[in-house]
């Protein structure tokens, strides 16, 4: 429904909310512009709640479980918390690096680093609202949304009684029935 594709949507001011921190020469730089302005008030307001962060994971990991939601939703949700923990791992090279050397890094060469996080971070978002929107599965974002498609239950993964089949236990399909999925 619409309201699916647009709730569908909503996980990502996750990711965007904590990309930010990259977009600070971006925002600082630009603050005569009226969505500078709103995005730096946001920004401020998500890092105001004590652990939101963290919060919002937990949330979305949890939520993301639940075969009650729509597929759509629930798989923009995991797509969400791994394109947030992708940009966990660059913020925790940079502060290394700061710590070990703080002038190892120049500050233009930074700036051009945070830039091209927060724009490749920006541009899967936009990609997957789009996708969203349009009812598809924002399946195309390399690395990412493989890890997603892994954690998304499936049908082959429950027999008729609704229990659960781990992995090593499940058929598998023959070559008529890979067939018949594709179509």
């Amino acid at each position: 429904s619409n309201t699916d594709k647009l709730v569908s949507c909503l996980p990502y001011l996750f990711p965007l909310l904590d990309g930010l921190q990259f977009a600070g020469a971006l925002v600082t730089q630009n603050m005569e512009n009226p969505v500078a302005v709103v995005t730096a008030i946001v920004y401020s307001l998500y890092r105001a709640v004590p652990f939101g962060g963290l919060i919002a994971f937990f949330a979305l990991s949890f939520l993301s479980n639940n075969p009650s939601i729509n597929r759509l939703v629930r798989y923009n949700m995991q797509q969400a918390i791994y394109l947030d923990i992708a940009l966990f791992f660059p913020g925790l090279i940079a502060a290394l690096i700061g710590v070990i050397s703080p002038t190892a890094i120049p500050p233009a060469l930074s700036e051009l680093g945070n830039d091209f996080l927060f724009f490749s971070m920006f541009a899967a978002v936009i990609y997957s609202v789009i996708s969203s929107l349009l009812g598809q599965e924002p399946n195309k974002i390399p690395v990412i949304s493989s890890a997603v498609e892994s954690r998304m239950p499936t049908v082959e993964m429950f027999d008729s009684s609704g229990r659960f089949i781990p992995k090593e236990e499940r058929k598998p399909k023959d070559d008529d029935e890979k067939k018949n999925d594709k179509k």
